[in-house]
């Protein structure tokens, strides 16, 4: 199971730079696209009041591109539905895992071969927690 690091994104903090339009090809001058500003939160942020940020501990999920230090964006008001990766509640721990459901049985993914799949039973103490909708990475 992944540990998680939770915590909400703020409506008041320092604004960073941004500057818009940066080729991965031939070089621009880049100061033609300086804007004042950059507030994530208008970007990955849908829904203040049920959305969180997650740092990830694990490497289950390497598969998905998701890894070891990065931040998840977790949206809570969204209706979990088949494929999602999803932060879930399982058993009293926290994991990060694709939901996938098959022939009426529940499993929760991993996206690295040395983790099993985890059933997800009527004995489990289960709750889909949120869904994830952006990964932000350092590189």
């Amino acid at each position: 199971m992944a540990n998680l690091d939770i915590f909400t994104p703020h409506s008041h903090h320092d604004k960073i730079p941004v500057v818009e339009g940066i080729h991965a090809g031939f070089p621009s001058p880049a100061e033609d696209y300086a804007e004042p500003v950059l507030d994530l939160n208008r970007y990955v942020v849908k829904n203040q009041a049920s959305t969180f940020y997650a740092r990830i501990t694990g490497d289950s999920m390497v598969g998905v591109g998701i890894q070891d230090g990065d931040i998840v964006v977790i949206d809570k008001s969204l209706v979990p539905s088949n494929d999602q990766i999803a932060v879930c509640f399982i058993d009293g721990e926290f994991t990060l895992k694709r939901i996938h459901v098959e022939n009426g049985r529940l499993f929760l993914l991993p996206h690295n071969p040395d983790y099993p799949p985890i059933e997800v039973t009527e004995e489990n103490n289960f709750q889909v927690w949120g869904i994830v909708t952006y990964v932000i990475k350092r590189v």
